[in-house]
């Protein structure tokens, strides 16, 4: 199974001083910004011509998750479990790891994506940062009976 977690782009900043609830509710609708339109047109140009055409993507609720994966021009998937206040073990369970026949795209948040990519990478006690736009690509095969999860690769707005 491939897994691919791809953060965000670039979005928006909320002004300070916002109450919790006030700030929770206005996050979801933040927009990106125009470079970080860019950035996510750059990353999933390159990305579309990797994935094959049965690539599952699943979406976080927030606009600016919905706008970078709109970039794929693919049908996707939201999961309000995605959202910014979602886990490591949600996300693994939406994505079905390890047992899923198919490439699953994620487009969702920092710190979650950064706690995915370090279990599963076997990192103990660390999150890993995926920078805004960028995405890990990360595959669990069988080699002599063992379970193993390699990064296949690591891709930025910045390098592509």
């Amino acid at each position: 199974m491939d897994l691919i977690l791809w953060r965000h782009a670039e979005a928006q900043e909320l002004s300070p001083g916002l109450d919790a609830a006030e700030l929770a509710r206005l996050d979801l609708a933040r927009a990106l910004t125009g470079r970080g339109q860019k950035h996510a047109a750059r990353v999933a140009a390159w990305l579309d011509r990797q994935l094959t055409d049965t690539a599952r993507i699943l979406v976080s609720p927030a606009l600016r998750c919905e706008q970078t994966a709109l970039n794929l021009g693919r049908k996707f998937k939201i999961f309000e479990q995605l959202g910014p206040q979602g886990s490591a073990q949600d996300l693994l369970e939406l994505a079905q790891w390890p047992e899923s026949k198919t490439t699953v795209v994620v487009v969702g948040h920092q710190p979650t994506l950064g706690q995915v990519a370090s279990q599963l990478l076997g990192l103990s006690n660390s999150d890993l940062t995926i920078r805004k736009g960028g995405l890990w690509w990360l595959r669990h095969r069988r080699r002599e009976g063992k379970p193993q999860t390699l990064l296949l690769t690591v891709q930025t707005p910045d390098l592509l």
